[in-house]
Parts: structure tokens; C-alpha cells; sequence
């Protein structure tokens, strides 16, 4: 009976051991790099996301699937008498795509076209954010703090229908950063966050 004991106890620990190994890879997008920058009475946002796709939408995107990638930001100000403040949302959309005749990856975004001969380097483009203006002087009281926020998101609603409905079903396709929230102050001269 002690032996059936031992064993169910021992089993119980390799168990739970194995629940918290992590993932090997891990899909999905990451911050690892936020900066805004001042230039004249502008701020201009410069920023790196690490991109892992699962090997499915990788699939996709080989087979002529084109995903659109929207990146988010936002300022925020809380106030006590109402709801939040909101002088600034801005997003932007970053499109990838596969010429299977090139054999190369096609990355979209802001009025300027990038290519790169493998997935990853595509993913690093597209995780690449530079010289966005996202506030202007107007937009902000210089006195005030604010909070920022940033992610980026697989955007499933540019899909093709057939794939926005299996989307809906498929956790590998629900792609998302989680926000990224920092301190904002107009008056400084930079602001930088950079994730572990």
C-alpha cells in the first residue's frame, strides 16, 4: 500500500513539473522596445515587437494569405468628475504578404514597401516601428501627465471571409500584444520603456 502511495505522489510531481515547463516557442507578439521621442513640439514613436506566428498562419501566409498587423496608440488622462480623457489615438496598419514568384516577402506600411527573403526577417520588419508621429503640441497640456499606451494586434477583420470565420475558432490566429502602459510627459525630452 505505501509503494501505490509513493508512485501516486511521485506521478503527481512529474505532473505538475510538466504543466510549468514553458511553451518551447511561444506564438504571439511581444513589446520589447517603446520610445517617444521629441522633435520641435512633436513626438514621434519609434518601437520593436517580437513576432512568432504559429507554423499554421506561417502556412498561410505562403499560400497567398496576406495578414494585416494594426499597431495601436493611445494617450490617456484620468479625471474624477468624468470619464477618462483621450486626447490621442492613433493606429496604423502594416500589411504582409508572400510573391511565391520572387520567393520573397512583401511587408507594406505607411506609404513605404520593404522585402526580406524569409519569414523572420519579414516579422522583424513588421515589428519595426520608426519615426511615427503620434502627438502633436496641440493635442496635449504641457502641465499635465498622461498615461501611454501601445500594442499591436493581428487584424482579423481583413481577412478573407472563409478565414475570418475560422479565425473565430482558432486560437493560432487570435494574434494580440498585450498594452504596454508608460508614464507620458510632454515636458520631457524623451520618454523609453523597454520590456524584459
Amino acid at each position: 500500500m505505501t509503494q501505490q502511495i509513493k508512485r501516486l505522489i511521485l506521478s503527481a510531481f512529474l505532473l505538475m513539473g510538466a504543466l510549468f515547463v514553458p511553451l518551447a516557442s511561444a506564438e504571439g507578439i511581444k513589446v520589447k522596445f517603446v520610445e517617444l521621442e521629441r522633435v520641435d513640439s512633436d513626438w514621434f514613436l519609434n518601437a520593436a515587437f517580437q513576432i512568432e506566428l504559429s507554423p499554421g498562419l506561417e502556412d498561410a501566409v505562403q499560400k497567398g494569405v496576406v495578414l494585416y498587423f494594426q499597431t495601436e496608440f493611445e494617450l490617456s488622462r484620468s479625471r474624477w468628475y468624468w470619464f477618462d480623457e483621450r486626447p490621442v489615438l492613433a493606429q496604423r496598419q502594416t500589411r504582409l504578404s508572400y510573391q511565391p514568384l520572387t520567393k520573397q516577402y512583401r511587408i507594406a506600411s505607411g506609404g513605404f514597401t520593404f522585402t526580406a527573403q524569409t519569414i523572420s526577417e519579414a516579422l522583424q520588419v513588421v515589428g519595426s516601428v520608426g519615426g511615427w508621429r503620434v502627438v502633436d503640441a496641440t493635442s496635449v497640456d504641457p502641465s499635465k501627465t498622461y498615461s501611454a499606451a501601445l500594442r499591436m494586434v493581428l487584424d482579423l477583420s481583413k481577412l478573407p471571409k472563409p478565414f475570418q470565420v475560422n479565425a473565430l475558432n482558432n486560437r493560432d490566429w487570435n494574434v494580440s500584444s498585450d498594452w504596454t502602459r508608460f508614464p507620458f510627459a510632454p515636458s520631457a525630452q524623451a520618454v523609453i520603456k523597454r520590456q524584459d
